[in-house]
């Protein structure tokens, strides 16, 4: 530890977020969530989390309402109640009324929900600074395609406050700032600090048996939830062009979306080209994906795209749309091709690149380099850690 961190002393910092582990089913919020809590914590910061038990329909089975110990970060689960839907939590709102002094910091992941509203409502009234990730959700586009009207109330009654009155704003991504600034809120300053990647988890010394049936042969692989806005409709359809290839689509089916997709591929007459294997993680995971050519995020709207980071961290090449967050990662390490998310620019991408095994094998080697040198999590934790002793610094001198 440094001279200068020494005597600044240690942050504390409390993270607020609707769900966290072993909620998986959210996908990549709650990955990076913990992994930037993990990192804080090791770096030696008192690192809390407050949030509810919600996994989908049921509840997890955690203690509720006590400290439970999760790799270095304490995490406390509180129960919900009407509306469910909103995360509602009065036994959170009554640990942050209690709690909130013994905090230097307070990062909340997330918007539209109940635990982040409430949690800036009573950081701003008890005078602790607070900084907001919107972690995707701030994206004009996907108003227009799912719940509109009702967001934009939201927004305008409750969430416009929320931003506006936060002291920093967090980004993953210079798209996700881009896409924030189109609302036109006067919001204080942005950072963008993108996710990390665990280089232990998914680099080559990585170890493990996996249990899953295994998957031979080269195959394009798309990993994450089965949800509409990851464009997986055009990815099916790309394979029209791309006749020689094989699609593993793996992953949690959100929302009953997976059905809909069965069927485009019943239409194009690919069954036998195209598998779902259902959701993998763990070992299971690394060995799907270290096994694929290339792995393909299509997303109409992706913040940052963890994946994307997992796969650079295991050697893989990447084909992104340019709606993908981490789409300026593979432009400036060269670990990848960011192409148009049409059907026929998608194939004609892949095609090329799988038409060459030898850029693979570089674009692959420049991924890992990058994620060991400059994206690992305790790379990130550093810089997150910086901008928090700014916020702190700000409202100590208010």
């Amino acid at each position: 530890m440094s001279q200068e961190r020494k005597s600044r002393g240690v942050i504390r910092v409390l993270h607020v977020v609707p769900t966290y582990r072993p909620a998986w089913r959210y996908g990549g919020t709650i990955y990076s969530v913990h992994g930037l809590c993990r990192a804080l914590a090791v770096r030696g910061n008192s690192v809390s989390v407050y949030t509810t038990n919600v996994d989908g329909d049921l509840n997890m089975d955690v203690p509720l309402g006590r400290a439970v110990g999760v790799e270095g970060v304490r995490v406390w689960y509180f129960p919900v109640s009407f509306p469910r839907r909103l995360y509602r939590s009065p036994a959170l709102r009554s640990a942050l009324m209690r709690d909130f002094a013994g905090f230097d910091v307070v990062h909340l992941h997330s918007i539209f929900l109940w635990p982040t509203y409430v949690a800036a409502r009573l950081a701003r009234a008890g005078g602790v600074p607070y900084v907001v990730s919107p972690r995707g959700m701030l994206i004009k586009d996907l108003f227009k395609r799912r719940s509109r009207w009702a967001k934009n109330l939201w927004i305008h009654a409750f969430e416009r406050r929320t931003l506006q009155q936060a002291s920093a704003i967090h980004f993953t991504s210079q798209l996700e700032a881009n896409e924030v600034a189109k609302f036109g809120f006067n919001l204080p300053a942005g950072l963008i600090i993108p996710n990390g990647v665990s280089v232990e988890e998914w680099g080559p010394d990585a170890t493990g048996q996996s249990t899953a049936e295994s998957v031979m042969g080269d195959y394009l692989l798309f990993l994450g939830r089965i949800n509409w806005k990851k464009g997986l409709d055009r990815l099916i359809r790309s394979l029209e062009q791309i006749p020689n290839h094989r699609l593993v689509i793996a992953g949690h089916d959100d929302e009953g979306y997976r059905a809909e997709l069965e069927t485009i591929v019943a239409e194009l007459g690919i069954e036998h080209r195209v598998r779902f294997t259902g959701s993998v993680s763990g070992v299971d995971k690394r060995t799907l994906l270290r096994g694929a050519s290339v792995l393909i995020l299509p997303s109409y709207s992706e913040n940052m795209g963890n994946v994307v980071l997992e796969a650079m961290a295991s050697g893989v090449p990447v084909v992104v749309t340019p709606e993908v967050g981490a789409a300026e990662i593979v432009r400036k390490y060269g670990c990848g091709r960011v192409v148009d998310g049409e059907p026929k620019s998608l194939a004609r991408g892949i095609t090329e690149l799988m038409a060459d095994a030898r850029r693979r094998r570089e674009m692959g080697e420049a991924g890992r380099r990058a994620a060991e040198t400059e994206l690992s999590w305790g790379q990130v934790a550093a810089l997150m850690e910086e901008f928090y002793w700014g916020v702190i610094r700000e409202a100590r001198a208010a």
